[in-house]
């Protein structure tokens, strides 16, 4: 295999040093993109250095220089940056992604997102499908789900990567790290603080096993800031379990999760305290996410400009046509939902004390990660700048926000090595805004070019964008709908169908339930399959399904036709998938459906007319 040499620069204030980074011509290389005549603000916190070069080949950054200083590749094409300011790609690190985020975040420079644990079976796949550039959108880190201690509804069919988590022991809590980083996971989230700490203890240390980092929601009772930065935790999203550490006389707040309006804990805030625990966090490098924005909404100053900008920012009819209308809604009620009157005053001291406390972490060392938790109340890429600006009010320099927004946010994640800085060797997603965002953060809005692994992106919205796993019309579903309906319906006749008349011995496993063939059928119903995840193939793939009242005509119809299938007994089935059904990649619903008639007790109501719920299957790529 041949190889060339591109020389790199590593610059060093108003000096450089030029080194050789190879890269394999075996097979034909794509043309190099160069940034020219920017200044550049690397990422890494030193002097912005006037007049740079960058070069990209493919999606690698192979140079970085001073313009006029380096040679280019035959064939570049030519950014030319003079005037302007050129930056890493931008992280929002606390996100509750919904498909139609993609454009608007990637059209604001941000390239990369941490998610909150609630893609579930989606969030791996759609994660990989977007680093093998498989769809459009930022690069999204995931933890897949949330381990805490309440399932919040839930019915306990709930598949293995459900949103929330319930360990019931210490060794119950490993189990379920494993689970999740075997299935995929950069990291795993604990999302109260309320199991007991031994379980914090031992999840964490799973973690560290597996190579992973833990993010706690420390708000107790089971777990407290400190203890989680001693145990290991890498982060503390919104800065839980702060305020009550450090109120003077925390015995008069609830413990726990509480309305997430934290302010009276703060404005009852103990100076002593603050600083011991802002001592703790910085030596166990416990980086916070404080997400002012949906926690502390109408306290920042300005807050009528964001509401404007808000309304401003929903106007392009292609991103109308398919962002949800619902969403949206709810994106503009969120800016006027905030504290009035006597309540507002009462917490205004809270809200100085938390911009003073977390001005005492960065000042201390400590990094403070940029998100205001983006989710389906506020405004893709707009949250993340407006959460800037209310780190200015807080008393951060553009640099550190900046870095909070890049280096920073790539090392919470272990993706320093690729991510985060402008340098030879890291991934080629850059931003270039037209003016100075260390004189006004503000300036990042002033997007000028957004490239994205290694390619100038198409910023403008397009009608028809989607993604592969998370479709228009998929509100992020689970993988199995309906699951309290189906606990309802086993409680409905012939003991919800979990046996059938005729019961049959079955090898070394006593009496098993034999298939009937009734005259009318009872009711499907789906309560967990396996696999959930199959691969594009030419060879045919089966799946099993556990439920109740199948029998012996049942049969599974995928994307809405009938597929081979195998009835095992009232309360097993299996379908095969053949090349052309694995031929799409994508989220595909089955169902099963049963021979009519049904039987009257089961077309009552509720009940339904012989097809069973709606469950979930992914096809993934053939990487």
């Amino acid at each position: 295999m041949r190889k060339f040499c591109v020389a790199v620069a590593v610059l060093l204030g108003p000096l450089f040093l030029v080194f050789l980074y190879p890269y394999s011509t075996s097979a034909q290389q794509p043309a190099a993109l160069v940034v020219e005549g920017g200044t550049l603000i690397d990422g890494n916190g030193g002097a912005p250095v006037r007049d740079s070069a960058i070069v990209i080949q493919g999606n690698t950054i192979t140079a970085v220089s001073l313009k006029g200083k380096i040679a280019y590749p035959a064939n570049a094409r030519i950014i030319n940056a003079t005037g302007k300011f050129v930056l890493p790609g931008l992280w929002d690190s606390q996100v509750a992604y919904s498909w139609y985020f993609g454009e608007a975040m990637l059209n604001h420079g941000i390239t990369s997102s941490i998610d909150v644990g609630t893609d579930e079976e989606t969030a791996v796949p759609h994660r990989d499908s977007v680093l093998h550039g498989k769809v459009l959108a930022p690069r999204s880190y995931t933890g897949i789900l949330r381990i805490g201690s309440t399932l919040n509804g839930a019915t306990g069919f709930e598949m293995p990567l459900n949103t929330i988590r319930v360990p019931t022991s210490a060794d119950d809590t490993r189990a379920i790290v494993r689970t999740v980083l075997n299935a995929g996971a950069d990291y795993v989230i604990f999302y109260d603080g309320a199991m007991p700490l031994d379980y914090y203890k031992a999840g964490i240390d799973e973690a560290h096993k597996l190579g992973k980092p833990a993010f706690v929601r420390a708000y107790g009772p089971g777990i407290f800031p400190a203890q989680a930065a001693e145990l290991g935790a890498a982060q503390l999203p919104h800065s839980a379990g702060i305020p009550l550490a450090i109120a003077k006389n925390p015995s008069q707040f609830r413990q726990g999760r509480d309305d997430r309006n934290e302010l009276d804990k703060y404005g009852d805030m103990d100076d002593a305290k603050a600083a011991a625990l802002v001592k703790t966090l910085v030596e166990h490098h416990v980086a916070l996410v404080p997400t002012f924005m949906i926690n502390y909404g109408g306290y920042p100053k300005n807050w009528d400009r964001y509401t404007a900008e808000a309304h401003e920012w929903f106007k392009d009819p292609n991103l109308l046509k398919y962002y949800r209308k619902e969403a949206m809604e709810a994106a503009l009620a969120a800016y006027t939902n905030v504290d009035q009157g006597a309540v507002r005053e009462r917490r205004l001291k809270g809200w100085e004390n938390l911009k003073r406390f977390h001005k005492m972490f960065v000042d201390a060392g400590g990094h403070l990660i940029v998100s205001g938790n983006l989710n389906d109340r506020y405004v893709p890429g707009l949250e993340l700048f407006q959460e800037m600006r209310i780190m200015i009010e807080t008393g951060l320099t553009p640099m550190q926000i900046i870095q909070g927004s890049t280096k920073f946010a790539s090392e919470l994640v272990q993706k320093q090595d690729s991510l985060g800085t402008v340098e030879p060797g890291k991934l080629a997603d850059i931003l270039i805004v037209g003016a100075d965002p260390l004189q006004d953060i503000d300036n990042l809005k002033k997007t000028d070019t957004v490239i994205f692994d290694g390619k100038v992106i198409d910023r403008s919205y397009h009608a028809n964008y989607t993604t592969t796993f998370n479709p228009p019309g998929d509100q992020e579903s689970p993988a199995v709908e309906g699951l309290p309906w189906v606990v309802a319906l086993m409680k409905v006749g012939r003991g919800g169908g979990a046996a059938a008349e005729g019961a049959v011995p079955g090898p070394g496993r006593g009496a098993v339930a034999a298939v009937a063939d009734p005259a009318s059928s009872p009711q499907p119903a789906i309560q967990m399959f396996d696999p959930y995840i199959v691969t594009q193939s030419a060879t045919p793939a089966t799946v099993t399904v556990k439920g109740i009242n199948f029998v012996r005509r049942s049969t599974v119809h995928f994307k809405g036709k009938p597929v081979p299938t195998q009835v095992v007994s009232p309360t097993e089935i299996r379908f095969t998938l053949d090349a052309e059904a694995l031929r799409t990649a994508g989220r595909f619903e089955f169902v099963v459906v049963n021979p009519a008639p049904i039987a009257p007790l089961f077309t009552l109501g509720m009940w339904g007319t012989g097809s069973s719920n709606e469950a979930h299957l992914i096809v993934n790529y053939k990487y």
